[in-house]
């Protein structure tokens, strides 16, 4: 057997500096460590096929580790955030976010959707900032035949779970 193939093979998990990932939960919570459990509350991923959209940064990339057999994530462009606003953005309430409710709710501040995904993405305004709309996106599961790998491995490993770098964008768009 050669030293190669004994050794693990290295995770290429960025390092932060400040890109946009989107988190998606996988799995749900059956057989689940408190601590892993814990991790997904404090994310806000209470169930599977719930997405949440964050800056990346040191602590997150911590909470992303520790999770990462019930999530995948990845880094996304705004194109992607602003579709993922658009078409599955929902206010308290149980409305869906639309321009009107937009302009009514920031005081004319933002007048579209694009316009309040422009300003979260730049950091002029933050999701906590915005009590009215909901930071946890409620996707379906992936069209044309779900994940096409295993929900019990990690995407290197030929799987459905952890980092999945920009491909993640791919499967946002079958889910959305």
């Amino acid at each position: 057997m050669s030293e190669t193939s004994t050794k693990k093979k290295k995770r290429t998990i960025p390092e932060p500096n400040g890109q946009w990932v989107a988190i998606i939960r996988v799995r749900g919570t059956v057989n689940t460590r408190y601590d892993v459990e814990h991790t997904l509350k404090l994310l806000r991923l209470h169930k599977p096929n719930h997405c949440v959209v964050r800056k990346l940064d040191q602590g997150l990339r911590g909470m992303l580790l520790k999770a990462q057999h019930k999530i995948a994530w990845g880094e996304i462009d705004f194109d992607t955030f602003s579709k993922l606003l658009k078409e599955r953005g929902w206010i308290v309430g149980g409305e869906r976010l639309t321009d009107e409710i937009v302009r009514e709710k920031t005081n004319g501040q933002y007048g579209s959707i694009d316009e309040l995904a422009r300003a979260i993405w730049d950091g002029k305004i933050k999701f906590r900032d915005l009590e009215w709309l909901k930071p946890v996106f409620r996707l379906h599961p992936p069209k044309h035949g779900g994940y096409k790998r295993s929900v019990k491995k990690l995407y290197q490993e030929g799987g459905a779970l952890g980092y999945w770098g920009s491909d993640i964008k791919k499967l946002l768009l079958r889910m959305i």
